[in-house]
């Protein structure tokens, strides 16, 4: 039995971040990119309409940061896995994401294979 692959909004304010993220993502046999947003704003509105399974969420955004997006993406009645990924690896900056409903936390700087496994811990964790 083929199961689909889990959708994926990706939120960052630098496109050529969003189109990297989509080429690594796409790779994944089980995840699949839905949609796309530049800004926090954009990005409550896009995970309404298209309804992800998985947020990859930048903490710096115009609009709205990170931190309040989550929060209202959490309050969802569906609400999708939220994975941050940001260049913030303080403490302060993983305990924020915590708070704000983060289901995982990857650094920009530790490469793409990091994320990858940090939205398979945050799908698995949501499973259970």
């Amino acid at each position: 039995m083929e199961t689909k692959p889990y959708t994926v909004l990706i939120v960052d304010d630098v496109p050529v971040v969003r189109e990297a993220l989509r080429w690594i993502i796409e790779d994944e046999a089980d995840l699949t990119v839905i949609g796309e947003a530049g800004d926090g704003l954009e990005a409550v509105r896009l995970a309404a309409e298209l309804l992800p399974e998985v947020v990859i969420l930048d903490v710096e955004l115009p609009g709205q940061d990170g931190y309040a997006v989550a929060r209202q993406l959490k309050m969802m009645p569906k609400p999708p896995a939220i994975v941050f990924l940001t260049v913030h690896a303080d403490p302060l900056s993983r305990q924020y994401a915590l708070e704000a409903g983060g289901d995982a936390f990857a650094e920009k700087g530790r490469g793409w294979l990091s994320l990858i496994d940090q939205i398979h811990l945050a799908l698995a964790n949501r499973s259970q």
